[in-house]
């Protein structure tokens, strides 16, 4: 590993730690915005994450070391997926491990903890939670990786770094099947970031909430934990969703010059990502918990559909 590829990987992990909360803080301005209400501070994700730093933990005395080794579990694996997604250069350190099989485990490893350790206390709220985690991510899975499985094909390659390049170099047409799989992705996207209209994160109600049950019992420096590595879960899906569909601006070696290229084109692709979040928020429902399974059959559907088109037509 020579020194620039270690600087480039460092430059990826720092991105994410600074830019996941900016994005979650930009997305909740667009929507108060949109909402015709006062918006929060562009970094009122920090100041929350401080505050919670600096606060005295309190834990379940009938917890176990699950319990609190969760937070640090979770975390780890969402800022290895940021750093495995290429969201600055496609020629880093860790982009031979960047599969998307691997990317997928990753997520489901972090979803594992997380609901292990909803029922570890054993409150109705908790398990309540764990419950619903669970059926989202055995729904959401099989259609994150139809999507995947769209782009490997058309690149001969599962490799994240591969896909990137191979659809970047290609001449710009838009393809039937990445059109079915960007539906599909941004379903699922919406449904494994407890976005409206699967959940919405700022409720606290006990017959709608997903995120929020999961969490309830955590606080201090294990709930900041927790809500960082949520940010880094929406970034993570943000910049696969940029890589897989709007690949152009990633850097393809470990030039200075197509770094420094590739970071402002990254945040206005964000910042453009996030606003469109906000807007399928706002004019979207929140529907009902028996409704999301229909609502993830569909992203499957569509993503079994965008396969089936490049198989049988190549398109």
């Amino acid at each position: 590993m020579n020194f620039e590829g270690f600087l480039a990987q460092l430059a990826a992990m720092a991105l994410a730690l600074v830019v996941a909360p900016l994005l979650v803080g930009w997305v909740n301005m667009c929507r108060a915005w949109l909402q015709n209400r006062r918006a929060p501070p562009l970094l009122q994700q920090f100041r929350t994450l401080h505050k919670l730093f600096w606060k005295e933990s309190v834990v379940a005395s009938d917890a176990t070391p699950m319990f609190r080794a969760a937070p640090y579990v979770v975390f780890g694996c969402m800022l290895l997926a940021s750093m495995i997604v290429p969201t600055l250069s496609t020629n880093l350190p860790l982009a031979p491990a960047a599969d998307a099989i691997a990317l997928v485990g990753l997520f489901a490893l972090a979803r594992l903890f997380i609901s292990l350790a909803a029922m570890d206390i054993g409150t109705a709220f908790g398990t309540l939670g764990a419950r619903r985690e669970m059926l989202v991510g055995f729904l959401a899975e099989p259609a994150f990786l139809m999507v995947l499985f769209t782009a490997s094909l058309i690149s001969n390659s599962t490799s994240l770094a591969n896909i990137v390049t191979t659809l970047a170099h290609r001449e710009f047409t838009i393809l039937p099947s990445l059109a079915l799989a960007g539906v599909a992705f941004t379903m699922v996207s919406l449904a494994e970031n407890a976005r409206v209209p699967v959940d919405n994160p700022a409720t606290h109600l006990e017959l709608t909430m997903i995120h929020e049950a999961l969490v309830l019992e955590y606080s201090a420096r294990h709930l900041a934990l927790m809500e960082w590595a949520a940010a880094l879960k929406l970034f993570a899906y943000s910049c696969a969703g940029l890589a897989l569909f709007f690949p152009w601006g990633v850097a393809q070696a470990n030039d200075r010059g197509a770094l420094l290229l590739a970071l402002p084109a990254l945040l206005v692709k964000l910042a453009a990502g996030g606003f469109a979040l906000a807007l399928i928020e706002t004019v979207t429902a929140k529907m009902r918990i028996f409704r999301v399974p229909e609502f993830l059959a569909t992203a499957f559907l569509l993503g079994v559909l965008a396969l089936l088109v490049h198989l049988l037509l190549g398109a």
